[in-house]
């Protein structure tokens, strides 16, 4: 006799299929696309068009050598790719970018199983590799509105050239500087898709109100982050505006709306998320206020990945009666 494992309520259907999900959620990055080619030019119009290739072609040959079906049409790969590319500085070199996407995608991704496998966001963990192999470049920012007076070759062209390091520039969270509005629009420097908070809030509200994303996630990670921000200003006597600064600046929009709320690398109940959002809002404090690096975004949500599972497995609602099944049983 053959025994059933049944899992309790609620059984969810849809009939949203993944193509449709990651189609919308590379539509709600659409504004933040835009804003980043307003702000550094068609350099990085480049470096998204360059990663999202890369990506699915990494997938396509990852799958053919190890005999598996072609999924590159389900979008995965090319969200990986968006996402990569508006993690990375206008001035970026290409080969270097593509060392990060080949990463992503066969290391992280396709070498743990492919969608739905994969113990981190191919994203994220593409990024901080990238941080770790390629500090110099991966830290050098240039000004908004770089690209004027650049000639379109020297746009085109990667850093080092001296038109665009004569315009290189700190990060708003390294200089402490920048005006909030500034924050709000993206008039600073920095990566090429964390700058607009606005752009980006427009795509994550776009994502909760299709149903994509549950707003548990952003809301306990810009939550704990303000709280805990909010307390260090009162205890250090800083400026109450300084708040807004820390939820403004760096990649916290980005990470909290499109990458602590990925599917396969986040707890799937409610409460999980709520303790996913919080635990990177603390790791992102910390890391700001203590450690030896201005942004804490993208290895908080890497961290708080590798306890995905542990969280679910404290949060997953247990059906009344049940017990664990010990090994040997049958």
């Amino acid at each position: 006799m053959q025994l059933l494992t049944v899992s309790p309520s609620p059984h969810i259907r849809s009939s949203m299929s993944t193509q449709k999900i990651m189609g919308l959620v590379i539509l709600a990055l659409l504004p933040a696309m835009i804003s980043s080619v307003i702000v550094f030019g068609i350099r990085a119009l480049l470096l998204i068009v360059f990663c999202t290739a890369v990506c699915v072609l990494s997938e396509f040959v990852c799958q053919k050598l190890m005999k598996k079906e072609t999924t590159v049409q389900d979008g995965s790969a090319a969200l990986t790719g968006v996402l990569l590319a508006l993690n990375l500085p206008a001035t970026l070199p290409l080969w270097e970018a593509a060392i990060g996407c080949i990463f992503a995608i066969a290391v992280v991704k396709q070498l743990f199983g492919g969608l739905g496998c994969n113990f981190a966001n191919p994203a994220i963990t593409g990024r901080v590799f990238l941080l770790l192999s390629f500090a110099g470049d991966m830290t050098t920012w240039v000004k908004p509105f770089y690209y004027k007076g650049l000639s379109f070759g020297e746009m085109l062209s990667s850093n080092g050239n001296n038109a665009i390091d004569a315009l290189t520039s700190a990060t708003p969270l390294a200089s402490g500087d920048a005006g909030l509005l500034d924050l709000f629009i993206g008039n600073v420097g920095g990566c090429i898709g964390e700058t607009s908070a606005l752009a980006l809030l427009v795509g994550g509200i776009f994502l909760i109100a299709m149903g994509i994303i549950s707003a548990s996630t952003p809301i306990a990670y810009l939550g704990s982050l303000g709280v805990l921000s909010l307390l260090h200003t009162l205890i250090s006597g800083g400026e109450m505006s300084s708040v807004l600064y820390t939820l403004l600046s760096g990649g916290v929009m980005l990470g909290a709306f499109f990458m602590a709320t990925d599917y396969v690398t986040t707890p799937i109940t409610t409460k999980g998320k709520i303790i996913f959002g919080i635990g990177c809002g603390i790791l992102t404090f910390v890391i700001r206020e203590f450690a030896s690096m201005p942004e804490g975004c993208s290895f908080s949500i890497l961290l708080m990945n590798l306890l995905t599972p542990y969280i679910d497995r404290f949060t997953m609602t247990k059906p009344v009666g049940a017990k664990v099944q010990e090994k040997g049983e049958n």
